[in-house]
């Protein structure tokens, strides 16, 4: 049986091949037909998933589709998008301009369809992926283990929504700089971290770990664990929050067969590669699609069937799309005060970091933990963990201990006042911040 799989599936790559050599993709980057907008159109060979392929580049080169539309019924699939840099400008950059062709066009005809794009191919690093309930302290914790055990992250990014959380850092070994490969160690750092997941829970709770030498795109990942730990299903007190939720729509269209999706949300970066992803992984279909985020608000429709080739079926699948979404949609909002820190990477900083965020009753709602050339490039939104608005003191104080020059604030309160000038070594190095001891990392408590 596994036999005749593995050759079924080997047979219908090859045949996929051969439609792609027969009608290979077609890219065409136009900067002269919108005034303001790059616009950039794809023709293919049609295959489930494509659509999120060619949105995940164009997201990962942080271009903003500003329009699009979409349309992929029967074997082909035709899409233009309208797109801009950061700041609203046309994309002139040849080198930018060229990769797009190479990784949209020909050349990109016969790599994987499940594509690792801004991920090394290289195994330089151990992945761990992690999932459990959100508290306050966690990520601290999580921290703490990983440098105990001699783990340095050099990447990592932490979701969370609706009381879950999830995350994916990329470790590697202090002494080696290389991945880490004894399976006693790892089988030890993945059950202390399980522990840490657990809590004071006597139950796992859904507490989630996996250590992986594989490549992967960490968002979409994201996605799929939160998904995975259903973290799209509302809470009694989520009503509470009928305001801020984005408007989605599912009716079935029964002339064409085709179920319609209508979402209006906020805009904001990532917003379409969010929506486009969520239904990708739900077995979802998109044939049509139109595309506008022009203005503050961005507008999105989608005419989808399963992949079995049938419309949502039932009112409650409708509402399980519905919920999908609107989780994909908030998942990465931004919630709480921006913070970003820029140093020298060492062993430990990340644990020492969060440490003091923890012990200031600071509470970490998302994080982006970068490394580039051995300096740290970090990220976090913080919130206070009892609920209320952060204080500028507390945001002072912890300036004060990490270093002003290396900790900055970059959301609301928009104008802290400098506090009193700090000692050039009160900085993220010597004894301050020497890590506590976690020697019982089996029993090791949040201090929420």
């Amino acid at each position: 049986m596994e036999v005749s799989m593995s050759f079924s599936h080997d047979s219908d790559d090859e045949y996929e091949k051969l439609i792609r050599r027969m009608n290979p993709p077609r890219v065409v980057i136009d900067n002269e037909a919108c005034k303001n907008a790059t616009v950039i159109r794809v023709d293919s060979a049609n295959k489930h998933g494509i659509l999120l392929e060619v949105v995940q580049i164009l997201t990962d080169l942080n271009l903003i589709i500003t329009k699009a539309y979409i349309s992929s019924d029967g074997g082909w699939f035709m899409d233009v998008f309208n797109v801009t840099d950061q700041d609203g400008n046309k994309i002139t950059d040849e080198v930018i301009l060229d990769y797009i062709r190479k990784s949209l066009g020909p050349e990109a005809c016969f790599t994987s369809s499940v594509r690792s794009i801004g991920v090394k191919p290289s195994m330089d690093h151990t992945a761990i992926e992690l999932t459990g309930s959100d508290r306050p302290g966690l990520l601290s914790e999580v921290s703490a283990v990983l440098t105990h055990h001699k783990c340095n992250v050099v990447n990592a990014e932490v979701w969370t929504h609706n009381t879950r959380a999830a995350a994916v850092m990329q470790v590697t070994d202090e002494e080696t700089g290389g991945p880490i490969t004894d399976p006693d160690r790892l089988s030890g750092i993945k059950q202390l971290l399980c522990n840490v997941l657990k809590g004071s829970k006597k139950s796992a709770g859904g507490a989630k770990t996996v250590v992986s030498h594989a490549t992967t795109h960490t968002e979409r990942r994201l996605h799929q664990m939160m998904f995975a730990d259903r973290d799209y299903e509302r809470t009694d007190d989520d009503s509470l929050d009928d305001r801020l939720r984005p408007n989605v729509n599912v009716v079935n269209w029964f002339d064409k067969d085709y179920s319609v999706v209508t979402i209006k949300s906020k805009d904001r970066p990532k917003l379409l590669f969010d929506t486009v992803c969520t239904l990708t992984d739900m077995q979802y279909v998109v044939f049509h699609a139109n595309i506008d985020a022009e203005g503050p608000e961005a507008y999105q429709e989608y005419y989808i069937r399963h992949i079995d080739g049938s419309p949502v079926k039932s009112d409650a699948e409708r509402e399980r799309v519905i919920q999908c979404l609107e989780a994909a949609i908030k998942r990465r909002v931004s919630e709480g005060l921006k913070l970003e820190l820029c140093t020298t990477d060492r062993v430990g900083l990340l644990s020492d970091v969060t440490r003091i965020f923890r012990e200031n009753s600071l509470t970490v709602t998302r994080a982006e933990v970068t490394t580039k050339s051995g300096k740290a490039l970090n990220t976090f939104y913080v919130g206070d963990a009892s609920g209320y608005s952060v204080d500028s003191k507390t945001i002072d104080s912890i300036r004060q201990t990490i270093g002003q020059t290396i900790l900055k604030v970059k959301g609301s309160p928009e104008d802290l006042k400098p506090s009193s000038q700090e000692s050039p070594t009160r900085f993220l190095f010597g004894g301050l911040f020497k890590s506590r001891s976690f020697v019982n990392f089996g029993l090791v408590r949040s201090y929420s």
